[in-house]
């Protein structure tokens, strides 16, 4: 059973940081693009950030790069999201993917919210 559970998403003040985590099950991790979405109110999905699986390349929205980090521990089976200097328009929830070919899941998702 293919799981994908986030965590570390909540409150925060513009200008601080939070990590996201999303720990993968059920699946052999490595093989998988791993991917952030985020989905604010009103707004599509958007991805944020995404790395390859043993390779480790990685590609990040414009409005992100130079603030998030995406990075993976394949021994873990986790992705993580460094989010710093944060700013309102952050705000969002956050959804890890999976994805192989045709093969796609998705987490449930965790808030972010950035407000003073």
């Amino acid at each position: 059973q293919v799981q994908l559970v986030e965590s570390g998403g909540g409150l925060v003040q513009p200008g601080g940081s939070l990590r996201l985590s999303c720990a993968a099950s059920g699946f052999t991790f490595d093989y998988y693009t791993m991917s952030w979405y985020r989905q604010a109110p009103g707004k599509e999905r958007e991805l944020v950030a995404a790395i390859t699986g043993a390779g480790g390349r990685t590609n990040y929205a414009d409005s992100v790069k130079g603030r998030f980090t995406i990075s993976r521990d394949n021994a873990k089976t986790t992705v993580y999201l460094q989010m710093n200097s944060l700013k309102p328009e952050d705000t969002a929830v956050y959804y890890c993917n999976a994805r192989l070919a045709f093969l796609d899941y998705w987490g449930q998702g965790t808030q972010v919210t950035v407000s003073s």
